[in-house]
């Protein structure tokens, strides 16, 4: 098993550094994504198996991200929610020049 943490690796995705960091980075990544990615040691090309990776976040006390949510899986904003939130937070001067400008552009 590697366990010295300054050895150079390759997080598939991520590209090379050293085998805490590929860790560390794999631990933040959302449990589908952390199953689906690879570290593999620069010295001899050999593919870290997911067991041996566990191994070592415990034993560094590194602790997946649960909470975690893809990118890909997080909802888009969508405006109306945007321009909503803007207005309640924006002074009533600022919304009354907002409303008069978006009457002339909508007039033109």
């Amino acid at each position: 098993m590697t366990s010295d943490p300054e050895e150079s690796v390759r997080l598939q995705g991520f590209g090379e550094m050293t085998l805490r960091t590929a860790v560390e980075t794999l631990m933040l990544l959302a449990p589908r994504e952390r199953s689906e990615a690879a570290i593999f040691r620069v010295r001899d090309g050999v593919r870290l198996a997911q067991s041996e990776i566990a191994e070592l976040a415990s034993s560094w006390g590194l602790t997946p991200a649960p909470h975690v949510r893809s990118p890909r899986l997080v909802p888009e904003h969508h405006w109306p929610d945007l321009v909503r939130g803007m207005v309640r937070e924006a002074p009533l001067p600022s919304l009354m020049v907002a409303f008069l400008v978006g009457v002339l552009v909508a007039r033109r």
